[in-house]
């Protein structure tokens, strides 16, 4: 178990923050946990404590919103996000993960920016075709194996949907509940799970069901214009922090 008190301050309060997007508001900030986290160890051992953590509030989430996904994310989105885990699986010695990290912040503050000050947003979006889902969706599964990163291209794909908030929470939590157990075939293949991660896993675990709580309880008291530009608005603050994190590791 880190003995390190350091950890657990910043530790806590990163998987609160986790829970509460888990539970479906503001969502993209679910992925700044692995950061936080990584500012005291290593973002590998890092994203190893996250993960049965992150799998346990998907397994909270699947209970709340049972029934109430998006199928249509689900098939043709899933499929894709399974073979982008495999292809990091894959890759796993070979990735430069800061060009990575910086590639994919570029992408999503386009897209945000876009939203802000070009797009003009139908009150109920269509459905991205096959194509568009097998970008996006690949590149979350990739994303999400190397350091639980998956939200922007996944909300790439899914917010101009505009499907209404508890739809919208429940399809997040269907698919990183899928994609995340699949990621434990090879983070457990790649010796992620040691006796003192494991540890200090349990010791974090209790907080899930609080942070899932309360996420849980915002989604369902938001009016659905203000929920959806808080979701951009978290998805900005974490494509700057992406864009800022792989520039000063690069320069």
């Amino acid at each position: 178990m880190i003995a390190d008190p350091t950890f657990y301050y910043l530790a806590v309060p990163a998987i609160l923050i986790t829970g509460i997007a888990k539970g479906g508001f503001c969502s993209p900030l679910g992925m700044l946990s692995v950061p936080i986290a990584a500012l005291v160890i290593d973002p590998v051992t890092a994203a190893a404590i996250m993960l049965p953590i992150l799998v346990s509030m998907d397994l909270i989430g699947l209970v709340v919103y049972r029934g109430k996904a998006n199928r249509h994310i689900l098939t043709h989105m899933l499929p894709f996000a399974i073979c982008g885990v495999g292809l990091g699986w894959l890759l796993a010695d070979k990735m430069n993960e800061e060009v990575i990290r910086l590639a994919l912040g570029l992408v999503a503050l386009g897209f945000v920016l876009n939203y802000f000050f070009l797009a003009r947003q139908p009150k109920d979006g269509k459905p991205g075709g096959t194509v568009s889902a097998a970008i996006w969706g690949t590149l979350t599964g990739f994303t999400s194996f190397i350091a639980h990163a998956g939200n922007p291209p996944y909300q790439i794909y899914a917010l101009p949907m505009r499907l209404p908030p508890i739809q919208f929470a429940a399809t997040m939590v269907y698919f990183f509940a899928i994609t995340n157990l699949v990621k434990l075939i090879p983070y457990f293949a790649l010796g992620q799970f040691s006796r003192e991660n494991l540890t200090t896993t349990l010791t974090l675990l209790p907080l899930a069901p609080i942070g899932v709580g309360i996420g849980v309880l915002l989604v369902r008291a938001l009016d659905q214009n203000l929920f959806y530009k808080l979701a951009y608005g978290a998805m900005l603050l974490v494509s700057i922090k992406l864009c800022y994190d792989g520039v000063l590791s690069l320069f």
